[in-house]
């Protein structure tokens, strides 16, 4: 009963924080997804050069001389579906995160409602007094609410664009890499 009675004010703050947290590891993901994105944007042109001009050796070269996820998973043609596996793990760290967030800051927010509704109407039980104090209880406790909708919004918003970021990546590198293997095991063929 003690935890019914301490309102939704705690459940506010867990939010603000949680949110805190969510804004964190939004812009960490941005920044990893952009540095990824540039990298691929760097390495496409010459490996798919070397791949149309028969040099494998070009292509190797161009792989080994990028940083990035889709270099190393080019690295691994043999492994494609692993390498593309790993890097899908490392680039979705921490992104269950937002989605976790976005999916419970407004359930979470209800329940600071209800708490603060408990509250409110033990208060008017205590005091005996009119519908005001009630209707002050209330108010205070559907700030909980909104803003476990204020927390949600944004960080599924984030969560779905950065997914969709990662989509992207991945699978043109797995484009990459299928054309690389499709032009190995040609090139193996007519030896």
């Amino acid at each position: 009963m003690a935890l019914a009675l301490t309102g939704g004010g705690w459940v506010i703050w867990a939010l603000i924080l949680s949110s805190i947290g969510g804004v964190a590891v939004a812009y960490d993901r941005w920044n990893l997804l952009k540095e990824e994105s540039k990298a691929l944007a760097s390495l496409r042109p010459v490996f798919l050069a070397a791949l149309a001009a028969g040099d494998h050796d070009a292509a190797d070269k161009a792989v080994k001389a990028n940083p990035g996820a889709a270099s190393r998973v080019l690295s691994e043609p043999e492994n494609l579906e692993a390498a593309l596996s790993d890097e899908r793990r490392h680039l979705e760290g921490r992104l269950l995160w937002l989605g976790t967030l976005g999916n419970n800051a407004p359930f979470v927010g209800l329940f600071g409602t209800v708490l603060g509704v408990i509250k409110a109407f033990h208060d008017l039980a205590e005091s005996g007094a009119g519908p005001e104090v009630v209707m002050a209880g209330l108010s205070e406790a559907l700030v909980a609410t909104a803003v476990g909708l204020l927390v949600a919004i944004p960080s599924v918003l984030a969560f779905n664009f950065l997914q969709k970021k990662l989509r992207d990546l991945l699978s043109e590198t797995e484009a990459l890499g299928q054309r690389y293997h499709a032009v190995r095991t040609s090139h193996a063929r007519h030896r």
